[in-house]
Formats: structure tokens, C-alpha cells, sequence
């Protein structure tokens, strides 16, 4: 099989440079319904839905428009050559992302985690992680860094009390979990941490106008921001990531829901791209799309907006992996 690497001419006829040894992997793509939408093959329409037939039709490596949960993986390589990989959220469709993509890319394990937020999309496939852990029947294992909000601590806390809760009660059975190390960072772009060695600096954002989200700043050498849910930017984040504030950053990766419609939790298409405008990064790639979008189709729509505004635009996909200079 050909690999999947946005190291040639997309549609857009940009080129992406290779210099690098870290990588993005592109786990996800899609929104919480995931592509294709179970409804459209439940309860086809007349005519079918294009997409969702579509993304039916060809094998993993060749399926643009096959769409998980929205998850980012960074394969890091520190100047001692070692690696380390740090998973951005874990949701609904980990054990799938983990079949289709971490055995496609050769990835081994997750050295540490670092959620968003606490919605299901991005932290319910957390029982999963022990399937990228050490195999031990008494979970004699070193436990896997999980970074996130107190907020969704209190949350996970509740969906998941058998991976919190470490406290044995008497004749309580040892049964073999996921192996989590649970630490509480601050969602504000003033207070950074480190995750296996790697910076990234929190960026809240509105998820809806009573719901706070976080996305990450991480890299020196090229700098990137990942905002997977997001329907408004407060302008103190804003001014962090964008060329007329903090400074102009190498690659935006952003939220788009649908097409045409709007929607109250995330930006849409016309307000992704007007987010782009304002932040004017040097790249952009997509995710979180439902089945509204086309892959080919909507990134030579794409191609002509970059080539007209001068920002390179494209819709990522499930499995595209990126070369990058952290």
C-alpha cells in the first residue's frame, strides 16, 4: 500500500515541506456522528447520500471520506532521537482509529494524553489506552499521563469512576483497566505544561456560548494550533495564534461542522474561512466535518479560495500524515 503523506501535490497544487522528523497523524477527522452517518444507511435517502456511500466503498488507505472522532497524534522526536507519542483526544472510535491507523503508521504506544474536553467524542475511548499499554493481568504498569481541566477531571471522574478511583475495598478483585496518571492543567494561554517533552499552551475557546473548550499552541520551530471544537474565538486567544497578534503560526489546524448551514457549538464553513482570514496562518488544514463535505470535491473549492485569498486551505483526512519541524 502507498502511504498516505501530504508530501506531493494536493489539488491545490501547494506543496508541503518534509523537513523534520516529528510527524502529525491525522486520527480523526470527523464530528461526534462520525462519516459515514448511520442514519444514512438506516434510513437511506432519495437518492442516496453521496458521501456516505462513498466512504463505504474503498479500503482505509485510499478513503478520504471515511470519518472518525476528531483526534490528532504527534509523533515527537526530541534531539536525543528518542520518540515520544502524544495523543489529543481519545474518543468514541479509538479501538477503530487504533486498527486503521496506528498499525498502518507503525506506532507502538501512547506515551501521554491530553483531552480537550470531556465531551464523548474525546474521551470515551479512554478504557481503550490500555490496548497501546504494556500487557499486565495486575496492571503492574507504568500508568499513562492524562492532562485536562479540573472541570472535565470531575467529569471523567463520573463516566469512568474504575479509572479514577484506585482505592480497593476489601475482596475487591483486580481486574485489568487502563493505567492512567491524572493531571490537572490550567485552560488559559498563561499557565503552558509540557507533556513528554513537548510545550503546549492551552487555548480556551467557546464550544457554544456556555461552554468553555480547549485548544493547544505547541512547537518551536513550526508553530501549531489544533482547535477541534470551537464557534467563537475570544480575542485574547485569538491575538496568541494570529500573525497581526503573537505571531503568525506555520499550520492552523480548525474546526468546520457543515457545509452551508450554521450551528451553535462549532464553526461552519463561510466561518472557518473567515477565521482563517483573521488569523491568516501560513497553512490550514480542516476536520470535524460531517457528511456535507466531499474530500475531492470541496478541496479543489478549497484550492481556488487559497489561491484567490493567498492562504493555503485543504481539508485533512483520516490517516494523512505530515512531516514537521517541532
Amino acid at each position: 500500500m502507498d502511504p498516505i503523506l501530504l508530501t506531493d501535490k494536493e489539488s491545490s497544487g501547494a506543496f508541503w515541506p518534509v523537513d523534520g522528523d516529528s510527524s502529525l497523524i491525522f486520527l480523526g477527522t470527523g464530528c461526534s456522528s462520525a462519516v459515514p452517518n448511520a442514519r444514512c444507511l438506516l434510513q437511506p435517502s432519495s437518492p442516496p447520500c453521496e458521501v456516505c456511500m462513498k466512504s463505504l466503498s474503498l479500503p482505509p488507505e485510499k478513503n478520504k471520506n471515511y470519518r472518525c472522532n476528531t483526534s490528532l497524534l504527534i509523533d515527537y522526536c526530541h534531539g536525543n532521537r528518542e520518540r515520544s507519542y502524544i495523543l489529543i483526544d481519545v474518543g468514541k472510535t479509538f479501538r477503530e482509529q487504533v486498527l486503521r491507523w496506528f498499525t498502518y503508521h507503525q506506532i507502538p504506544r501512547v506515551d501521554s494524553v491530553i483531552l480537550t474536553h470531556e465531551h464523548a467524542d474525546a474521551v470515551l475511548g479512554l478504557d481503550d489506552i490500555r490496548t497501546v499499554q504494556p500487557y499486565s493481568p495486575t496492571n503492574d504498569i507504568e500508568p499513562t499521563p492524562v492532562y485536562l481541566t479540573q472541570f472535565a477531571m470531575e467529569s471523567v471522574a463520573i463516566k469512568f469512576p474504575y479509572l479514577v478511583n484506585k482505592n480497593f475495598k476489601e475482596g475487591q478483585e483486580i481486574r485489568r483497566v487502563s493505567q492512567l496518571d491524572w493531571r490537572i492543567i490550567e485552560g488559559n494561554s498563561e499557565t503552558p505544561f509540557a507533556s513528554s517533552g513537548l510545550q503546549f499552551i492551552p487555548l480556551p475557546v467557546m464550544h457554544g456560548e456556555d461552554y468553555v473548550c480547549l485548544g493547544f499552541l505547541f512547537g518551536k520551530r513550526s508553530r501549531v494550533a489544533y482547535i477541534s471544537d470551537v464557534s467563537r474565538f475570544p480575542m485574547s486567544t485569538e491575538y496568541v495564534i494570529s500573525k497581526s497578534g503573537a505571531g503568525q503560526l506555520d499550520l492552523l489546524i480548525l474546526d468546520t461542522l457543515y457545509k452551508n448551514k450554521p450551528h451553535n457549538t462549532h464553526l461552519c464553513f463561510p466561518q472557518t474561512l473567515d477565521a482563517v482570514k483573521r488569523i491568516s496562518p501560513k497553512r490550514a488544514l480542516l476536520i470535524g466535518m460531517t457528511h456535507e463535505f466531499d474530500h475531492d470535491r470541496d478541496n479543489k473549492i478549497l484550492a481556488e479560495w487559497s489561491e484567490r485569498e493567498g492562504i493555503w486551505v485543504q481539508l485533512a483526512h483520516d490517516g494523512l500524515k505530515i512531516s514537521i519541524d517541532l
